[in-house]
């Protein structure tokens, strides 16, 4: 594989530039969002998001459209932390207490409280977490 086909790469609008960063705002599409029947179908699903980037030594202007850059590897470090932990610990946390007797409403509701207490760790660690997924910026040509 080249080392183009290891990133994920976005198309993105400068929307501040700060001293020590600049923010990038990605617009986020479903496969159903750029299709032409898209007026007639609910599922047409557009997101905005904005993406802190350590400020790089090139010259960005607010308002220049951008590329977006980040390696295939942190993308699966995100999705594991976002959705696959959580899944692996609602379901073991519902197998483990079904097997202990426990009712199934009373299963499935402490199963999903647990995952209160997991993405609040998450939310507390966040600034840590961010220091492990790195984007870069490039200029478009």
């Amino acid at each position: 594989m080249r080392a183009k086909d290891k990133v994920i790469e976005h198309l993105g609008r400068v929307d501040a530039i700060t001293r020590n960063d600049i923010r990038v705002t990605i617009v986020s599409q479903s496969a159903c969002a750029t299709c032409h029947a898209k007026g007639a179908c609910t599922a047409a699903d557009v997101e905005e998001k904005v993406v802190a980037i350590t400020k790089p030594n090139h010259n960005f202007m607010v308002g220049e459209t951008v590329k977006v850059v980040m390696k295939q590897s942190q993308g699966f470090k995100a999705l594991m932390l976002g959705y696959i932990y959580p899944l692996i610990l609602v379901l073991v946390a519902l197998f483990t207490l079904s097997a202990m007797g426990l009712s199934e409403e009373k299963s499935g509701l402490i199963t999903l409280a647990l995952l209160v207490p997991y993405y609040g760790i998450v939310y507390l660690f966040r600034n840590k977490i961010s220091k492990k997924f790195n984007f870069q910026i490039e200029k478009l040509n």
